[in-house]
């Protein structure tokens, strides 16, 4: 026989339980209700004396689950923060998972069911957490609960810190893989957002690094929408796309192979190979809901880019025309676009017809170009300690002379 402590009712918990169960058990009657009442509240009595936490908190959420609907936001919020607190009860790493697992469970079951507070009561058990995997779980339930319940832009704010929740977290690859598609997934809905998605996406083809042919062929489709989504982009200009391996992958595949060869135009040659291209392949890129006109767009924008990079400072307007297929008068609007659109810096010498570049962009950033940006920095850093070395030695030589003196 179990021997019970008597616990005080003001036990947060124990409270919790009875006021769950007295609303629960309400239209049953006082005959029916009080038995069932008691019952509960002297099991959740024998939880809390034995500190048996995982039985309490199924207890209790299986109680509060049934008045989710009978009371206001407010009181569900107070509710479940007492029912979260267990965790904070527990030492045990494995316990306090399978007390996460319980909560959580429950809690995305109704999406639909005022969401927002769900939504809340999940980021409030996060808060609560200090096992990186045990957060890192919930994080991505709160992900996937979002999406269900149509509450996502209350996490997305969450998303500038995931690079300092990766620090913590410490997972490995695959749960990498998981995040960062999904979050992209999340991301890819709002069109003022398509930079982000993309980089997540990014993030996530980049995981796919030395992994063997079978396991490439998992992030196929990615890599097809991340081509896509690079070349539908109007504002992103600029990938290293073609240094991922997953996107290799897709040189010598059967479907996406064309789709790898547009990526090598948008990313190496100018408007005439496009032009080419879409001669053959028009259906295709219809099929990939890409618009002619807006690809010709942003080839023209490219293949400025690609001018400015030949070695010249100076690019005649005829050049700019020719390449870009416009009119004369046309060639000044295009310049200003690229400017605008901060892919190049010169100005116009409209008296000798040329543009004057002063800093072009790199079309493809990959390790070439890293390589080059740390040479640069570092002979910057050398640089800098030559003058500050200098400085130094003339500080002391002024020192000594006026020692001197």
């Amino acid at each position: 026989m179990t021997t019970v402590v008597p616990t005080s009712e003001e036990d947060a918990a124990l409270s919790i339980v009875r006021f769950a169960s007295e609303l629960a058990w309400a239209d049953a009657g006082p005959e029916v209700a009080e038995p069932q009442v008691s019952r509960l509240c002297l099991e959740a009595q024998e939880f809390i004396v034995m500190g048996k936490w995982l039985e309490l908190a199924s207890l209790m959420i299986t109680s509060a689950e049934l008045i989710f609907s009978k009371v206001s936001e407010k009181d569900i919020e107070s509710i479940f923060t007492i029912i979260c607190n267990l965790v904070t009860k527990i030492e045990n790493t494995d316990e306090v998972m399978e007390i996460v697992k319980v909560i959580t469970e429950k809690i995305v079951q109704q999406p639909n069911e005022k969401p927002a507070v769900r939504l809340k009561i999940l980021i409030n058990l996060y808060n609560l957490l200090e096992t990186p995997y045990c957060q890192f779980y919930v994080y991505m339930n709160v992900l996937t609960f979002a999406i269900d319940g149509k509450v996502t832009e209350y996490i997305i704010p969450s998303f500038k810190k995931i690079d300092s929740f990766l620090k913590d977290w410490k997972i490995g690859i695959p749960e990498q893989r998981e995040l960062f598609l999904t979050v992209s997934n999340i991301l890819k809905e709002n069109k003022s957002m398509s930079k982000d998605a993309f980089k997540f996406l990014t993030n996530y083809l980049a995981t796919f690094v030395e992994e063997d042919v079978d396991v490439l062929s998992e992030a196929k489709e990615e890599a097809a929408r991340a081509i896509v989504e690079f070349v539908r982009a109007p504002d992103i200009f600029q990938c290293d796309l073609l240094d991922l391996p997953a996107i290799g992958k897709l040189e010598k595949d059967e479907k996406y192979a064309p789709l790898y060869t547009l990526l090598k135009i948008f990313l190496t040659q100018r408007l005439d190979a496009y032009i080419d291209y879409h001669a053959a392949n028009s259906t295709l890129l219809k099929s990939y809901g890409l618009v002619h006109e807006e690809c010709i767009s942003k080839m023209r924008l490219i293949s400025l880019v690609d001018l400015s990079t030949d070695g010249s400072c100076q690019i005649p307007y005829e050049l700019i025309r020719d390449t870009l297929q416009i009119n004369d008068d046309e060639v000044e609007l295009w310049v200003i676009r690229a400017i605008t659109s901060k892919l190049i810096d010169c100005r116009m010498d409209q008296m000798n017809q040329v543009i004057v570049v002063s800093r072009p962009t790199d079309r493809v950033f990959g390790q070439h170009q890293w390589h080059a940006l740390r040479t640069k920095l570092g002979s910057w850093r050398g640089n800098i300690a030559n003058v500050i070395s200098t400085i130094q030695a003339n500080k002391i030589t002024d020192d000594g002379s006026q020692t001197a003196q």
